[in-house]
C-alpha cells in the first residue's frame, strides 16, 4: 500500500508541474518576469538574460497540492506535514519577494542581505516555537556512535543556523540549468527513503512530492532552460530539506546527502576569506560550479558531474541513516 502511495505521489507531483509549466511560462514572459544576469558572472550566461524566472511558484503549487491530496489518501495531514509546508511556503514567499524586486523593480540583487536574513530568522523561530510546542527532541545524534547531545534551549540557535544555512546553500547552487532541480530530486528522494524507514510516512510523502515536482520542473529547466525557479524555488527547497532533517532527527546526515550544497557554500566562504586576507582567489569564480565552467567544462558536463556526486552522497547518506 505505502509503495503505491509513494509511486503515485511522485507521479502526481511530476504531472502537476509538467501540466502547469507550459501555461505558466508564457504568462511569466508576457509579464516580462525575465532573469537579469549579473555582469560579473560568466560571459556565456549573458545569453540567458530575459529567460522567465519565478518558476518556483509552480514547484510550490505542485508540492502543496500533492502533499495534501496524497497524505489525505492514506491518513490525514499531521503536525509534520504542516510544519514542512509552513517552512516551504514561508521561505518560498520570501524568495518570491526577492524575485519580484529583481524582475519588476529592476534591482538585480533583490532584497538586501539583512532583509533576507531577518525574514529567514523569523520563519525559523516560528517553526521552532511549534516544534517545541509539540515536544520534539532537541538532541543531536552523532552518526555511527551512541553519542547524542541535548542542546535544550540552544536548539533554537541550531534551527536558525540550519534553516538559514541550507536555504542559502541551495540558493547558491542554483546557477546552472537543471543543477538544483536534479540535485534536489536526489536529496529529497534520499530523505524520503529514510523517513519511510522510520515510519514517518507523512514526511516521506512530502519528500516524494518534492521529488515529483522538481523532476517535472527539470523537463523545462534542463539545458537550455526555458524557465528558472528563482529564489522562490531555491529558498523553499533549501528550507524544506533542512526541516526534513530536523523532523527525522538526521540533521548531521544532511551534511552528507546535501554535500553538493555544502561544497557550493564553502567555496563562496573560502573565496571571500582568501580574497579579503591575501588578495588572492582560491577558485576561478565561486560558487564552485562556476570554477569548473571557467576551467573549460561545458555547462551540461558540470551539471551531470554534480548530479553524479549528489547521487553517490545520497547513497552514503541512506546507508548512514538506515544503519543508525
Amino acid at each position: 500500500m505505502m509503495e503505491q502511495v509513494i509511486f503515485y505521489t511522485i507521479l502526481m507531483g511530476f504531472l502537476i508541474t509538467v501540466l502547469l509549466s507550459p501555461i505558466f511560462i508564457p504568462f511569466l514572459r508576457r509579464l516580462k518576469f525575465g532573469q537579469s544576469i549579473r555582469k560579473e558572472g560568466p560571459k556565456s550566461h549573458q545569453k540567458k538574460s530575459g529567460t522567465p524566472t519565478m518558476g518556483g511558484i509552480v514547484i510550490l503549487l505542485s508540492i502543496i497540492i500533492t502533499t495534501l491530496v496524497m497524505t489525505g489518501k492514506f491518513s490525514k495531514p499531521n503536525v509534520e506535514t504542516y510544519l514542512l509546508l509552513f517552512v516551504t511556503v514561508g521561505f518560498g514567499l520570501l524568495g518570491f519577494l526577492d524575485d519580484f524586486i529583481k524582475v519588476v523593480m529592476k534591482r538585480n540583487l533583490g532584497l538586501t542581505s539583512k532583509q533576507k536574513l531577518l525574514g529567514q530568522i523569523i520563519i525559523s523561530v516560528i517553526f521552532y516555537f511549534f516544534y517545541k510546542q509539540h515536544h520534539y527532541s532537541t538532541e543531536l545524534s552523532i552518526p555511527f556512535t551512541d553519542i547524542s547531545v541535548d542542546l535544550d534551549w540552544l536548539y533554537v540557535l541550531f534551527v536558525i543556523f540550519w534553516l538559514v544555512g541550507f536555504s542559502n546553500a541551495v540558493n547558491l547552487t542554483d546557477g546552472l540549468d537543471g543543477l538544483v532541480s536534479g540535485t534536489s530530486a536526489i536529496a529529497f528522494g534520499a530523505f524520503g527513503v529514510l523517513a519511510w524507514n522510520q515510519s514517518q510516512y507523512e514526511t516521506a510523502v512530502f519528500a516524494m512530492a518534492v521529488v515529483g515536482a522538481v523532476l517535472g520542473f527539470l523537463v523545462f529547466n534542463a539545458h537550455p532552460a526555458k524557465v528558472f525557479m528563482g529564489d522562490t524555488g531555491s529558498l523553499a527547497l533549501g528550507g524544506a530539506i533542512a526541516t526534513i532533517s530536523l523532523l527525522t532527527k538526521l540533521e548531521l546526515v544532511l551534511l552528507v546527502i546535501g554535500a553538493v550544497f555544502v561544497a557550493e557554500t564553502l567555496s563562496v566562504i573560502l573565496q571571500v576569506i582568501s580574497f579579503k586576507t591575501t588578495g588572492k582567489r582560491i577558485f576561478r569564480m565561486s560558487p564552485l560550479h562556476h570554477h569548473f565552467e571557467l576551467g573549460g567544462w561545458s555547462e551540461w558536463r558540470v551539471v551531470v558531474t554534480f548530479w553524479t556526486a549528489a547521487l553517490i552522497c545520497a547513497g552514503i547518506g541512506i546507508y548512514i541513516g538506515v544503519w543508525d
